[in-house]
């Protein structure tokens, strides 16, 4: 069974920064590709970034410039640094898998709220 546990999110005003942290736990990690997800009130959970298990990045347009993935393979943990944060950066944020099929258990996020 495998366990994400997300952590570091918080209240912070725009422009400042934040880094987020994911434990996974259970996996062959180093071989699997993961992403930052975000879901806002309201919203759908997107995508935000990812990362192979070669190191890989990439992220979405809206946080392209700010936000950067990283992984360390042997603590399995995956990074999420956010710089210059917007308030339509405020979500929950979850780590997963990249590719389908996802971990089955989503973690229970982290939240991030950014003020104006």
């Amino acid at each position: 069974q495998v366990q994400l546990v997300e952590s570091g999110g918080g209240l912070v005003q725009a422009g400042g920064s934040l880094r987020l942290s994911c434990a996974v736990s259970g996996s062959a990690f180093s071989f699997v590709a993961m992403a930052w997800y975000r879901q806002a009130p309201g919203k759908q959970r997107e995508l935000v970034a990812s990362i192979t298990s070669s190191g890989s990045t990439n992220c979405a347009d809206s946080v392209k410039g700010r936000f950067t993935i990283s992984r360390d393979n042997t603590k399995k943990m995956v990074y999420l640094q956010m710089n210059d944060l917007k308030p339509e950066d405020t979500a929950v944020y979850y780590c997963n898998k990249l590719n389908r099929p996802l971990f089955a258990s989503w973690g229970q996020g982290t939240q991030v709220t950014v003020s104006s």
